[in-house]
């Protein structure tokens, strides 16, 4: 059984006073640029010179700062899925080593995997590294609809590489354990390492309903922590986020696995098709593999506007648009 989670929804705005970070800065990509033009050979003919590292390294650099946000949601989420993952391929390769608190040791690898992911993210990307948390923060909180498809993209691919590198890492022991024949149902399956699978006796509709209510639970939680005008402290908004995962997979999280995340579990399960696995990991119990890739948008939506009807700030409109960087 898998497990799953979610992501610092804020998105992070640039207010007077405020530092910006280079890679995010209007007049830092502005003066850059200018930079770029008024260069010898000028603009793009400059770059087209690829006959020497310094010009290769400057080209890298601008790469590297006009694609820091995708990059950081990149790797965040490899963090996240790699370090997530493992843990769920020690609980089921090693049960030994797991004994009887492999289920509090997946919720806590989760959580952990988690907060190491928003530190390595969050003050760059806002750390949403999840689908729903970015389309989330799109509707409610002014994030930009043209960083949308970029961010899921980036998301996806780092659940897809970060499985790949469990698979790699583990590789030995899975073989060992399945003797060569990837299963996803019955006694030495490991499809279940990598993407999330309900309980057996749990329909997909309560499992529509329990992967909503985890990640609206999330989200509202999220929305809680990174609230500046609730209980500020964003320093440890990504421990508080990660006990955020741990306690709701502990509570309800074992009839799912407690995904919350399309690039969780989506980008993994479409490794392990890839990988010997087969088309069974999308039809495996009822075709479940939709539910943990929809029901949470609905639950983040749904999170995030309890949050601002109930709780936010009555001075701070729930959808108001804040400055694009």
């Amino acid at each position: 059984m898998s497990h799953s989670t979610i992501e610092n929804s804020n998105y992070h705005h640039h207010q007077e006073g405020e530092p910006y970070l280079e890679g995010n800065n209007p007049e830092y990509r502005a003066i850059s640029m200018e930079k770029r033009k008024t260069a010898p050979g000028g603009g793009h003919a400059r770059w087209q010179q690829t006959s020497g590292p310094r010009h290769l390294l400057e080209r890298f650099h601008s790469l590297r700062v006009d694609y820091r946000d995708y990059l950081a949601e990149f790797f965040g989420t490899f963090v996240l899925i790699f370090l997530g993952d493992s843990v769920n391929a020690t609980n089921t390769l090693f049960p030994k080593a797991a004994a009887a608190g492999s289920w509090i040791l997946t919720c806590f690898g989760w959580g952990f995997a988690l907060t190491m992911a928003l530190f390595v993210s969050g003050g760059i990307s806002g750390g949403h590294l999840n689908p729903a948390v970015t389309v989330t923060a799109a509707l409610l909180r002014g994030f930009p609809w043209r960083k949308v498809p970029g961010y899921i993209f980036s998301q996806m691919l780092g659940g897809f590489v970060g499985a790949g590198f469990v698979f790699a890492t583990f590789h030995s022991s899975i073989h060992d354990y399945d003797g060569g024949i990837r299963q996803v149902i019955g006694d030495t399956a490991t499809a279940g390492i990598f993407a999330t699978y309900p309980a057996p006796n749990i329909t997909v509709g309560t499992a529509f309903l329990v992967e909503t209510v985890c990640t609206a639970v999330l989200v509202f939680c999220i929305y809680g922590v990174t609230d500046e005008r609730n209980m500020p402290g964003t320093a440890y908004a990504p421990l508080s986020i990660g006990f955020v995962v741990t306690i709701i997979g502990m509570a309800i999280g074992h009839q799912t696995g407690f995904a919350m995340n399309a690039a969780r579990d989506l980008a993994p399960r479409c490794f392990t098709a890839a990988v010997g696995y087969g088309g069974e990991v999308f039809s495996a119990y009822d075709h479940y593999a939709w539910v943990p890739a929809i029901a949470p948008f609905f639950g983040a939506v749904v999170g995030g506007l309890v949050y601002d009807f109930f709780i936010n700030h009555p001075r701070i409109a729930p959808n108001e648009v804040e400055e694009e960087v």
